[in-house]
């Protein structure tokens, strides 16, 4: 560190953009397709707000964050998402990262978003900031031998390509499934949204859009659709990449597998993005018939920023209740205080309780509220990690409020 001055954290400028992109190939490797030089009059990119430290001048870090909504019971929640967080390799260790990392959580807070999630390079640096892995980005390989015997519909159901045409249903058939599940983007915000030309236009990244829909003309219905790339090869050893596969009903699910399983003679694979586990959380595969797989899975990790906005976003079962609880952390100051929780009618509200006393209530550390209020774990296992304690008399009130939806993630960035 310079003797005379002290690292600068800030919004990035136009002028960080050169030295930003070198820090960057430095961390995560150069692209052989490496992106085109920013235009000044378009950056930075929709809903991005880029960070750097900065010291004597010098760019030493950086980090990006995305702002966009993803959907936790049955909410769309403000979210703070981070992404390309580097440290110059000869200043890492220095203590540049938590204060980057603080002024662009405590913008993003000002800015309304109410969590915040990342993909991490080390989970450790991150639970120090009080975040904590809630799920995980898969990308599941399946042998075309499992998908072999996938049994034909019960029903009406078919497949057939989509058009420009389709995208708003694809979108509506994307929405149902998502707002079901705590995690996912809501895919409202660019660079996110599913538009006609990046999923079915001259220039998109996919071969096909398979559909599976039921009825025909003006009644015809979309369940389910599949995005999918063919790959260079032409015999067993290669792979079809599928980026979504929602199906709405089991017809659906199955008739997309169908069309996927109908390449076995060109293709040996079928690998599909997915999460949290293809033992049991992606319902589309419990149509299948065999379950073999292989996964390699990168973590998704959570922090809050305002308990009270994120708690009292949801959408609950109708029960009444009344929790007061309290999190703790040193590593997570902003989040520490005591309140109360009053459900009802399937509506949150979340008071500050000035009353409280240490250990009068079920208390959280970051991690634990992370956890449990995303439907990752229990408050029992919160409890075995060390990341809640107190009187375990609202444990199962807790559990019942903010269980029941698993959580699942789509999106990489």
């Amino acid at each position: 560190m310079s003797s005379d001055a002290r690292p600068e954290f800030r919004r990035s400028t136009f002028a960080d953009v050169p030295a930003a992109r070198r820090l960057g190939a430095e961390a995560f490797g150069v692209s052989p397709h490496p992106s085109p030089e920013p235009d000044p009059d378009s950056w930075p990119s929709p809903n991005s707000r880029p960070w750097v430290a900065t010291d004597d001048g010098e760019v030493v870090a950086g980090l990006g964050v995305r702002s966009f909504t993803s959907w936790f019971h049955g909410a769309r929640v403000p979210t703070a998402g981070f992404a390309g967080v580097t440290v110059a390799a000869e200043r890492r260790g220095s203590g540049l990262l938590r204060p980057l990392m603080e002024a662009a959580l405590a913008e993003a807070r000002s800015l309304g978003d109410v969590v915040s999630t990342l993909y991490p390079s080390s989970a450790g640096i991150y639970r120090g900031l009080g975040y904590e892995v809630v799920g995980a980005f898969e990308d599941v390989r399946i042998p075309m031998s499992a998908l072999a015997t996938v049994p034909r519909p019960s029903g009406d159901v078919r497949a057939r390509r989509a058009t420009a045409a389709d995208v708003p249903a694809v979108r509506r058939v994307y929405e149902a499934w998502a707002s079901a599940q705590n995690g996912p983007l809501s895919r409202h915000e660019a660079p996110f949204t599913m538009e006609p030309d990046e999923m079915v236009g001259p220039g998109s990244e996919y071969t096909g859009v398979s559909l599976a829909v039921r009825g025909a003309g003006a009644d015809e219905e979309v369940l389910g659709f599949a995005s999918w790339s063919r790959g260079p090869g032409d015999d067993r050893t290669n792979t079809i990449d599928v980026d979504d596969l929602v199906a709405l009903t089991p017809d659906a699910a199955r008739v997309l597998w169908r069309v996927l399983a109908s390449f076995a003679s060109v293709a040996g694979w079928v690998q599909v993005c997915t999460s949290g586990g293809w033992s049991g959380v992606d319902v589309a595969r419990l149509v299948l018939p065999d379950h073999a797989a292989t996964s390699a899975p990168r973590p998704y990790m959570l922090r809050l920023l305002d308990v009270p906005g994120a708690l009292g976003a949801a959408r609950v079962a109708p029960v009444t209740a009344r929790v007061p609880f309290a999190v703790a952390d040193r590593r997570a100051p902003d989040l520490e205080g005591a309140w109360t929780l009053e459900a009802a009618d399937g509506a949150v509200r979340v008071m500050p309780d000035d009353d409280a006393v240490p250990g009068d209530r079920l208390t959280f550390t970051s991690a634990g509220l992370a956890v449990t209020w995303a439907g990752a774990q229990s408050t029992a296992n919160a409890r075995l990690a060390g990341s809640a304690w107190g009187p375990a008399a609202h444990d199962a009130v807790w559990d019942a409020l903010w269980g029941g939806r698993q959580v699942h993630v789509r999106d990489y960035f």
